[in-house]
Order: C-alpha cells, then structure tokens, then sequence
C-alpha cells in the first residue's frame, strides 16, 4: 500500500508533472490535501471566504454566476487540469467567492492553502504561467457567455450547452431534467421544451424521460 505522498504523486503525474517543475511538485505533495467531492456537491459557495483553490484532478465542476433576484446561469466548466483561476484572485484580496462552484460528476482534487499559491507566483515560474493561463481562459469563456447571451439565438444556445455538457459528462446521454436545464441557461422550463422539441425535430438530439442523447457531437 502506498503512502499518502506516493498516493498524492501518482495522481499528480497525470497531468500536472508536464506543466510543472519537480520542485513544485514536491511542495505540493507536502502541502496540498487531497479531497473527493461527490457529483452534485457545492465545492465553494457565492459569499464563502476562499482559503484554498483546486487543482481538478478527475471530474468535472460546473461555474455559476447568480443575480440579486437568485437568477442562475452557468458560465464554464473546470476539469482536469483546471484550476479556478478566478478563485485565486479572491484568495489574494481576501473576498469572498462570487461564483457558485457544483460538482457535475464525482471530482477529485488536490486543495492548496492561498498563502502558498501567492509565494509561488514568484518562486516558480511554470506556476505563473498556469495561473496567468488559466486567468485567460476563464475570461475568454466568460466572454463567449456574454457573447452567447447578447447574439446567439437561444435553440443555438441550448444547443451548444448539450454539446458541452455531454463533453464534460463523457457521455452522450445525460440525465437531467428540463427544469435543470432552464436554470443552467437563464430561461424557462417552458422555453425549454419547447427548444428541445425543434431540436429533436431537427435531428440533433433525441428525447427520453428525464434524458437527452445527443449522437453527433
């Protein structure tokens, strides 16, 4: 049986060990803790102080922004080799978290304090480069939710979020209700329906009780 840190390297080496320096593996494997969080868990809650960010090693966690009236809209998912880059921002200011983070399948990760994070901006440089990287993503896709919300047509829309959701889910059939559905794209279950039945009527996806399989992606 291995040990904590051996456990903590093997999963490490599944992706992190190209993007860091061994040195910085070290002293995440000294530090960080690792967690499994079960699907459909809150990982960090819009109000909550943030103390440690992930480094996603399996699964997946979808990112939503809520207004004053509690409206929902998801706006990208983490995976692996994700880190919430937005959530290390709040970590330096010392905010609290302005984004609701909820596991879509069962995730692990390996949570690292903030105090370290920040010193190792400057200490290591692969460490700044993922963070700046991961800033940039998560900007460009919360752009493109903007963008997706001013100009594209809303069966567009929904269309495009099943074809991330199944990519995200690794499964071409999800199980989620319409209900679900309206929350992650800010309309009604209505609406909802009504834009699955013309996407079925399109051929695009097909429709079962509580499932939606999309064949081509």
């Amino acid at each position: 049986m291995t040990n904590d840190k051996d456990f903590l390297r093997e999963k490490l080496n599944d992706h992190y060990a190209s993007i860091f320096e061994e040195e910085l593996i070290n002293e995440i494997i000294k530090i960080g803790m690792f967690r499994t969080i079960d699907s459909g868990d809150i990982l960090i809650d819009i109000g909550d102080k943030m103390s440690h960010i992930p480094l996603i090693l399996h699964g997946a966690v979808k990112i939503i922004r809520e207004d004053n009236n509690g409206e929902e809209i998801a706006l990208y998912f983490l995976e692996k080799g994700d880190t919430c880059a937005i959530s290390f921002v709040n970590c330096i200011h010392k905010t609290k978290s302005i984004f609701r983070g909820v596991t879509e399948r069962e995730t692990e990760g390996i949570f690292i304090p903030v105090e370290f994070v920040d010193n190792w901006l400057v200490k290591y440089e692969s460490w700044r480069h993922f963070i700046i990287d991961s800033y940039h993503l998560r900007l460009i896709e919360m752009v493109e939710s903007i963008d997706s919300l001013a100009f594209t047509k809303l069966d567009d829309r929904l269309h495009k979020y099943l074809v991330e959701k199944v990519k995200v889910m690794k499964n071409n059939t999800l199980i989620i209700t319409h209900q679900e559905i309206a929350n992650d794209i800010n309309t009604s279950r209505v609406v909802v329906s009504r834009l699955l039945k013309l996407l079925e009527n399109e051929g695009k996806i097909k429709i079962r009780r509580n499932r939606i399989i999309i064949d081509h992606i």
